[in-house]
C-alpha cells in the first residue's frame, strides 16, 4: 500500500526565524529495521516507504525543517543550538484529536549540526525506541518511535566506523526551554511572544499568558519527573534543550534505569559532576523552570511584579513535584490516599534498599508477591519494616498497577544493540514483546526481570552523537 500520512503542519507557518527549511540527505542503502503499525495507525498513516523514513523521499505533505533552539549543558548557557541531526518532516492530528510532530533523527547535516555529522548510529537508535515505548507502555510521557531504518552506511565515532541508522520520532512537539532561551537570549521579543502564543495554544490553551504558560509547564514537569522516579529512570542528560513544554520525555541519549537503588546513581559517561544523578532530578527540574522563567518574563510590561510572581510560581514546584512523588511511591507500596506522614515509610525502605543494593524494580513488584524480602541482606531490618507497612497498607490491588515486573534493564539493551550490529534483530524483537505489557508480563520471558550479574554490569551509557 502506497504511504499516506495526513500532514496538517503548523509550525512551518511560523517566522523563518524558527527554522531553517531543508531536505532530510539521502543515505545509501535504506533498510527497513523496525515499523510500529499500532503508533502508525493511530496516527492515521496508512502504508509503509522505507525510503521515506530514512530521508530519501519526502512524502506529500511535508513540509521539512531543522528547528532552532538554545540551551543550557550542565549548567553552561550555550547561545546556539537546534536540530543539528534532526529534521522536522510535520505534523499530524491523530484519530485521538491530538497534535503530533513526524521528526527524522540522524537524518544528515544541517546549519545547527557544529560540524557534526548529522548522523546517528544503530545502538542509540534502537535503544531509543525500545525505551521511548517501553516508556509509553509504562505510563510515562514520552516521545514514541514510529520507525528504525538501517541506512548502509558506516558513522564514525570514537569506537571507529559503526552502522548508520535513522530513527522516526513522533512528538506532542519537540519546544523546549531553549526555544524560548535563544529568543530572550537575543532580546528577540517578537519572536518570543510569537512563540509564546503558539506554544500556549498547542500545549496549554487554558494558560493565561506568559506567566500562565510558566505555570502549567511546571506543573506537567514535576508530574513527569515523579513519574521517572516512580520506574526507576534517570534521563542522563536534563539540559534546558531536553525538557518540554509539553511534559513528555525526550532524548533518550545516555538514559538508564536504576537496577540497584542508590539516589546518587550516575550513568551518563559526560555526566563528571553527578548533576543528573538520580536523586538530583527533581532539583533539576526546578532549576531548568527558573530558567524558562527567566525567559519568559521578559514579555512583561511590568518587571518588578513579572519576577515576584514568576519566583513564586517555580518556588511553588519543589511542592508540586513532592505532592506527584508521594503519590505515585504511595501506590507503589499499596496506600490508597498516601499522606504526608507516609513520607518516612516509604523513605525508610528506600534507605533499606540502598544499604544492602536491593533492586528498584524488583523489590517493588515482590511487596505484593511476596518475594521483596529475598532481596535484602539484612532481614531482620527489613522485616521491621514490612511489620509497620502491613499496618498502614490498604490498597494491596494498587501496587499491581504501580509496580512493573519488568523495565528495559541497561545490560539487556546493550546485549540487544551487539546483537542487531550482528545482523541478529531477535532479541530486539523479543524485549519489544516483553516491554508492550510491562505490568502484566506474558509467559516465557522471567529471564528479563532478572537484574545483571556481575560481569554484566552496564556502569556507563552514552550519548552516541
Amino acid at each position: 500500500m502506497t504511504l499516506h500520512i495526513p500532514f496538517d503542519n503548523s509550525y512551518a507557518t511560523l517566522p523563518d526565524a524558527f527554522y531553517t527549511r531543508l531536505n532530510p540527505t539521502p543515505v545509501r542503502s535504506a533498510e527497513p529495521l523496525a515499523w510500529n503499525a499500532a503508533l502508525a495507525e493511530d496516527l492515521g498513516i496508512t502504508g509503509q516507504d522505507t525510503a521515506v523514513f530514512a530521508g530519501n523521499t519526502v512524502p506529500d505533505g511535508a513540509a521539512p525543517l531543522a528547528q532552532l533552539y538554545a540551551g543550557h549543558q550542565f549548567g553552561n548557557y550555550n547561545p546556539q543550538l537546534g536540530d543539528g541531526r534532526a529534521i522536522l518532516l510535520g505534523e499530524v492530528v491523530g484519530r485521538d484529536g491530538l497534535r503530533r510532530d513526524i521528526q527524522l533523527k540522524g537524518s544528515g547535516p544541517t546549519p545547527y549540526s557544529r560540524m557534526g555529522d548529522g548522523r546517528a548510529w544503530l545502538g542509540p537508535v534502537l535503544r531509543e525506541y525500545v525505551a521511548s515505548e517501553a516508556m509509553h507502555a509504562l505510563g510515562v510521557p514520552t516521545t514514541r518511535a514510529l520507525a528504525a531504518v538501517a541506512t548502509g552506511e558506516p558513522v564514525l565515532r570514537e569506537q571507529g566506523p559503526l552502522p548508520g541508522a535513522v530513527l522516526t520520532r513522533v512528538a506532542a512537539s519537540h519546544l523546549r526551554v531553549g526555544t524560548f532561551q535563544i529568543f530572550a537570549h537575543r532580546g528577540h521579543i517578537d519572536e518570543l511572544r510569537t512563540l509564546t502564543d503558539y506554544a500556549i495554544a498547542r500545549h496549554h490553551p487554558e494558560a493565561d499568558g506568559p506567566l500562565g504558560l510558566l505555570a502549567a509547564v511546571c506543573r506537567v514537569q514535576a508530574e513527569l519527573v515523579a513519574a521517572w522516579m516512580s520506574v526507576g529512570f534517570i534521563h542522563g542528560v536534563m539540559n534546558t534543550d531536553n525538557c518540554t513544554i509539553s511534559g513528555e520525555t525526550i532524548d533518550y541519549g545516555p538514559c538508564a534505569f536504576l537496577d540497584d537503588y542508590h539516589e546518587g546513581r550516575v550513568f551518563s559517561s559526560i555526566d563528571q559532576t553527578g548533576r543528573y544523578a538520580f536523586g538530583n532530578q527533581p532539583r533539576i527540574a526546578v532549576w531548568n523552570m527558573a530558567q524558562l522563567a527567566t525567559a519568559l518574563i521578559q514579555l512583561c510590561d511590568d518587571k518588578e511584579a513579572a519576577v515576584e510572581q514568576a519566583t513564586a510560581i517555580v518556588h511553588a514546584m519543589p511542592g508540586q513535584l513532592q505532592a506527584a512523588w508521594l503519590r505515585r511511591f504511595g501506590a507503589k507500596i499499596g496506600l490508597a490516599d498516601p499522606r504526608a506522614e507516609d513520607q518516612p515509610l516509604i523513605e525508610e525502605l528506600l534507605a533499606l534498599m540502598q544499604a544492602d543494593g536491593a533492586d528498584f524494580t524488583n523489590t517493588f513488584a515482590g511487596l505484593h508477591d511476596g518475594t521483596a524480602r529475598d532481596g535484602f541482606k539484612d532481614t531482620d531490618a527489613f522485616d521491621a519494616w514490612a511489620a509497620k507497612w502491613r499496618v498502614r497498607m490498604d490498597a494491596p490491588d494498587a501496587m499491581t498497577t504501580a509496580n512493573p515486573q519488568i523495565i528495559p534493564r541497561n545490560h539487556q539493551i546493550e546485549a540487544m544493540i551487539t546483537a542487531a550490529v550482528a545482523g541478529d534483530m531477535a532479541p530486539f524483537e523479543r524485549l519489544m514483546t516483553a516491554l508492550a505489557t510491562p505490568y502484566d508480563l506474558p509467559d516465557g520471558f522471567d529471564d528479563l526481570r532478572a537484574p545483571p550479574q556481575p560481569d554484566e554490569v552496564v556502569p556507563a551509557t552514552f550519548c552516541g552523537t
